[in-house]
Parts: structure tokens; sequence; C-alpha cells
């Protein structure tokens, strides 16, 4: 209905882009884009772009019989998000998520702004890019590299420590969400599912009860969370729903 020219259209479900099942390659897996994004860490991807890079690939497996981490699926369910909603993906997140939320330092921005003051980021990841033996020591700043290559157009953000405890507060209780939805998102609805499969190491595998996804969000034994690792900067935000606990923490590696 809202992208009707995707492959598999007919087959891959809104759920499946935010469960992870849709079987979509990950553009991100691409070794030209990878070579790309190397030679110039702080350039802008286009949704057309980051799709075409995708659809270059085979599919990794039938819709709704596996399990893979896929960025593809977060840019296409942004792109329908937009749609349904008729405004921009920021302008949604701010009206619908950061303000009800509270989140006042949370900032949608897809350039490499980041607002003072400024946690500096350090990366190594650009060694093999460079020729740099391993055992040789090697960081670069990447405090403003372009993170807008693995969001949807619109959700690229930059918050702070206290709306990383807020939003892990508000997932944890289902603040915004009706009872049903809240179960949707976080229950373990995945547990046991998933394989592993030779065209998808090592992303495809059985979910646990150390790790199971929900929609948008990873559960490890009773705690909700979320880990992003991304250009040198490395957070965590989670909560302990039975416990009403959050906890967030942000570091830089160097």
């Amino acid at each position: 209905r809202w992208l009707p020219g995707l492959p598999l259209s007919r087959k891959v479900t809104l759920k499946m882009l935010a469960n992870q099942t849709s079987g979509y390659p990950d553009y991100e897996e691409d070794p030209q884009f990878v070579e790309d994004f190397s030679d110039d860490p702080f350039q802008q991807f286009s949704f057309k772009e980051r799709r075409a890079i995708a659809f270059s690939r085979p599919q990794l497996f039938p819709p709704g019989t596996n399990w893979s981490y896929s960025h593809t699926n977060f840019l296409l369910l942004g792109k329908i998000l937009s749609k349904v909603g008729g405004k921009s993906l920021a302008t949604l997140l701010r009206q619908q998520v950061s303000k009800p939320m509270g989140l006042t330092a949370t900032v949608s921005s897809q350039t490499s702004q980041i607002p003072s003051p400024v946690l500096h980021s350090f990366s190594s990841e650009r060694r093999g890019y460079f020729g740099i033996p391993a055992g040789q020591r090697f960081y670069e700043e990447s405090t403003f590299w372009n993170s807008a290559w693995g969001t949807p157009v619109g959700a690229t953000q930059t918050t702070n420590i206290f709306d990383m405890t807020k939003t892990a507060d508000a997932v944890g209780r289902g603040s915004l969400l009706s009872k049903s939805s809240y179960r949707a998102m976080t229950g373990p609805n995945l547990l046991g599912f998933g394989k592993a499969q030779p065209n998808c190491v090592p992303e495809c595998f059985t979910q646990v009860r150390g790790y199971n996804y929900g929609l948008g969000i990873v559960r490890s034994g009773k705690w909700l969370l979320q880990n992003p690792l991304l250009g040198g900067y490395s957070a965590a935000m989670a909560n302990l729903p039975k416990g009403d606990i959050s906890i967030a923490v942000a570091s830089t590696f160097r």
C-alpha cells in the first residue's frame, strides 16, 4: 500500500520491517557503501541512494521466516511513517515522541551538527581503509562524522544523558502507548525464533533470553534496552519495568 514498488511488497508487512524479519538486505553490509563512507564520512547518503544499494543485493530469506537486523527496514519504515502522518518524520517524532516525553535536549538534524557542549569521539574504524597495521596505535576524531547514514530520513538525533534516562523511563512504562501496543513492542514475541544461515552471518541467529527483539527494542532478561555504537560513540539506555529502574551510559573510545 505505501511502497508498492519494493521487492516482495505484497508479502512484507510493516511489522516485519519493525521487528527485523523482512529478509531485506542491509545496505550497510554492501562493500561499495563501506568504501564510499570511508572515502568521506562527512557525506550525506540520500534515501534513494541507500534504497538502491540495499536492493542491489539479494534477499536474505523469505519474508517472515528468519531474523536479521537491517538498517534498510528502518529506512523504509521511516518513509512510510512520514506518508501515514502527512509530515516529515522529524516533525512527527518531535510532536508525538520527544515533546510528550519531555526530552528538552534531544535535537533532530540531518547534518553533522551537535549542540554544545559536545562530547568528542574518536574512532579507529578506518584503520583498514588507510592500511594501518593492527599493532599500530591509531585513532582519529570522528565527532562530526555524519551519522544520518544509519537512520531513516528525519530520525537522526543528538541528545544528552538526562534525556536518555527519560527515554528509558518512558519506554519501560509504556508512557505513550496503549497496553496492547506496549505488549507488542516489549513482549518476548520472537523468543526462540530465527536461525543461523550461511548467507547471513552473523546477523541471522536464534533469539534467546539474553537477546530477543521486540519492535525497535532489545529484551535482555527482564531488561528493555538499546545500545547503539556509532562513529566512536557508545551508549546504552535500559529499563527494568518491574523495578521501575532506568540507567543510561555514554562513552567514547580512545
